[in-house]
């Protein structure tokens, strides 16, 4: 704790050194580009800072800024254009009039995952989104198969409580997993084990496909999920929400309650959810015994934005309790329930982050700080010996210093330092599954981009790390000590044809230690005698990635392919050796493996009141001696069409949706798989938003799998005892948004 200290003191000398400092202001109006009339409510925002306005009733708006040369401002409204303007303070009253143009689809999202704020045609590194509004009208009680409505992104599943994402063929510690840029640590060393995070309060998830190691080092080699928090509040005032879900199938209740504020430089936000499911029914209206979960969350925070910079407090609260489908819980479950009662995960989770940015002179600082918890206990069966069968405690502080380089509007130059130990022990219980163990890991890290000319824009960047890992083997009789380096590179453009037409180059290598599990596993885990090698060598990757982006104002076609080797890959499968009561031992190998596939998102908006989509995705993953590699999705498409009104009698916003989910048969198993036949699934939902006096309301029916589909998805674990997967589902929505 030492570092966090020294951190600490560095930042209250800045902080006191910074008070005198002038500061410069923004002012302008926002018009409609055809009507020229002034734009009310347009959200004008300052990504850097996480603070904004609107406009006013003649579209003005008016932002005190830090006295920096380049700063980034994005102005946003609803069915308009989203715009992204590079500021360069050359007065202290700098004037900036907008056009924005009301288009029938939005084609560049802004995204903050990866060297800057930035459109998503800037990064030569392919980074996707999902906004907050289309997880909640998903209609699924899983929020990592929200995720999967983008293509290249699945789960591995075990209940709609337990499931972990994968993006491209590779999930687990594959891929990083963030709660508004803190990596989470919470045991994700195996496909039962899900990431500790929900979808309260985001304004949206930033998904970059391939690897990001260069970004966020060791473990992004398959990519990066980072969960974006709500914008604080952008006026003086209190505003809140209540959002309210049903969901049918599984008689599944989710609630969550949220209210913000803002007094002149001080912002502050609360928000608590909760969710309860029983077990789910599937096509036969069978429930599946113990896939019932709970989960409860508190998250706040407290900032202050000052000439100087922005200061941020997070904190976050989980405690999810998730039932767990095996062999040994089938003869104790003989009704459905809602309640976990044997063999099921009590976990929880505290993450505190302080996410702070500092400006002096043209150098903008960034320095972040998070503390992150984790209680992990494996509950049994309330008569046997062992009913707490696992009970450890993982504690994590990790900082990133990050330093951006005064270079101009078309260059932009980042230095930067992270770090993170992590601490592992276990309490009283009878079962190690991860024995006592410490990770420090340390990088440097530089990344740059350039405008070379006004169509091409080239990136990349150059990361060292080091990892020092401590632990015993799991019957501690001796110690492992190893001690890991790499270094990672990552060299990429973006060539804009012409205003429609983009063409992205991306070359990235990505690197993973092997995780505690994968050293020191040997012991049953679950249902399985998993045996660990402590011998293995660090896992790492070389992707190539060319894409080719069109868009209009109606029509939206991206097409994507892959390529990528992996040297030493890690993965468990069956070997010819039995325990003493001939249970087969699986262990942990490695081997090279080739991954590549392509993926297809189209949009279409024939007319003002119809959207149609359409998405693809197929992936090959093989291994470099033979073989097939484990856990791989088959080909998928994704159809939908939504008819929208803005005006239908008394209700506003309406929309109509259906959509066509079809997967192929996978007839391309691993060695211990099978092969799993294709299925087809109808999707439908409607939602309107009403006024009861001021009041409006959001309301939504949702309909998954209306068919009552029986199937098995090829990424279920729950195909080897047997059960299917989730049948129909009905999901009500209702969702208050209001002001004090």
């Amino acid at each position: 704790m030492e570092d966090m200290k020294g951190i600490v003191v560095f930042l209250i000398l800045v902080f006191g050194t910074l008070i005198g400092i002038a500061q410069n202001k923004l002012t302008g109006k926002v018009y409609d580009s055809v009507t020229k009339e002034p734009l009310v409510g347009v959200n004008v925002y300052l990504p850097e800072l996480k603070s904004g306005t609107v406009t006013d009733r003649k579209g003005e708006y008016s932002l005190e800024l830090p006295a920096i040369k380049n700063l980034k401002v994005k102005f946003s409204y609803v069915g308009y254009e989203t715009i992204l303007k590079s500021l360069t303070m050359d007065s202290p009253v700098y004037p900036l009039n907008v056009v924005l143009k009301s288009i029938p689809l939005e084609s560049a999202e802004v995204v903050v995952s990866g060297i800057a704020p930035s459109t998503q045609h800037e990064n030569a590194i392919k980074i996707e989104t999902i906004k907050a509004e289309a997880v909640e009208t998903f209609g699924s009680p899983n929020l990592i198969e929200a995720l999967s409505s983008i293509p290249g992104v699945n789960m591995i599943s075990k209940s709609p409580g337990v499931s972990m994402p994968m993006i491209r063929g590779m999930s687990m510690t594959n891929i990083i997993v963030m709660n508004n840029g803190v990596k989470l640590e919470n045991y994700q060393y195996s496909k039962n084990h899900a990431f500790i995070i929900d979808e309260f309060g985001i304004e949206q998830i930033e998904i970059i496909k391939g690897p990001a190691s260069l970004l966020y080092g060791s473990g992004a080699v398959g990519g990066v999920i980072n969960f974006i928090k709500e914008k604080p509040a952008l006026t003086d005032g209190i505003i809140g929400d209540y959002t309210g879900h049903y969901h049918a199938n599984t008689r599944g209740i989710c609630n969550s309650f949220g209210i913000k504020g803002k007094k002149e430089d001080l912002f502050w936000s609360f928000r608590a959810g909760y969710k309860n499911h029983a077990d789910y029914l599937d096509g036969n209206k069978d429930y599946v015994p113990n896939t019932r979960f709970n989960d409860t969350s508190l998250k706040t925070s407290l900032g202050v934005i000052k000439p100087y910079g922005s200061f941020k407090l997070y904190y976050d609260y989980n405690r999810p309790k998730l039932g767990m489908c095996m062999e040994q819980v089938l003869p104790l479950i003989n009704e459905r329930g809602r309640k976990p009662k044997w063999w099921y995960q009590d976990l929880s989770s505290h993450v505190i982050s302080s996410r702070n940015k500092l400006f002096v002179g043209d150098f903008k600082f960034d320095v972040n700080l998070a503390y992150q918890s984790n209680l992990r206990k494996g509950r049994t069966d309330t008569t046997t010996l062992g009913y707490k069968l696992v009970d450890a405690t993982m504690n994590t502080f990790s900082y990133e210093l990050k330093t951006h380089l005064p270079a101009g509007n078309k260059t932009e130059c980042i230095l930067g330092s992270q770090g993170e130990y992590r601490k592992n022990r276990n309490n009283d219980a009878p079962v190690i599954i991860i024995p006592d163990a410490d990770v420090n890991d340390f990088s440097v890290f530089g990344f740059a981009q350039h405008y070379i000319s006004d169509r091409l824009k080239a990136q990349g960047g150059v990361r060292y790390d080091y990892r020092d890992l401590s632990t015993n083997t799991r019957d501690n009789t001796s110690e492992i000590k190893r001690s890991y380096n790499n270094i990672s590179t990552s060299l990429g453009a973006t060539y804009t044809i012409n205003e429609q037409l983009l063409f992205r180059f991306n070359i990235a290598s990505a690197y993973r230690t092997p995780n505690m599990g994968e050293l020191t596993q040997d012991g049953w885990h679950g249902p399985r005698y998993e045996q660990g090698d402590p011998d293995l060598k660090a896992q790492k990757n070389l992707e190539t990635d060319l894409s080719l982006h069109y868009h209009s104002n109606n029509l939206l076609i991206d097409i994507s392919g892959y390529y990528n080797h992996v040297n030493n890959y890690i993965y468990m499968s069956p070997t010819n050796e039995t325990t003493s009561t001939g249970a087969t031992i699986y262990k942990h190998s490695q081997s090279g493996a080739n991954l590549y596939g392509g993926e297809l998102a189209c949009a279409y908006v024939p007319v003002s009141w119809i959207d149609i989509k359409a998405t693809g995705s197929v992936i090959h993953a093989e291994k470099k001696d033979g073989g097939y590699l484990p856990f791989i999705p088959p080909g998928q498409v994704s159809v939908s069409a939504k008819l929208k009104r803005k005006q239908l009698l008394f209700l506003h916003n309406t929309y109509l949706k259906f959509g066509l989910e079809i997967e192929g048969k996978q007839d391309k198993p691993s060695l211990f798989e099978t092969e799993t036949d294709g299925f087809c699934l109808l999707n439908i939902g409607a939602a309107a938003k009403i006024d009861l006096g001021k009041q409006p309301i959001d309301l939504g029916i949702f309909i998954n799998n209306l068919l009552n589909k029986t199937y098995y998805n090829h990424l279920s674990t729950l195909k080897e005892l047997g059960f299917y997967n989730m049948g129909r589902n009905i999901s009500l929505l209702v969702k208050v948004p209001f002001k004090i």
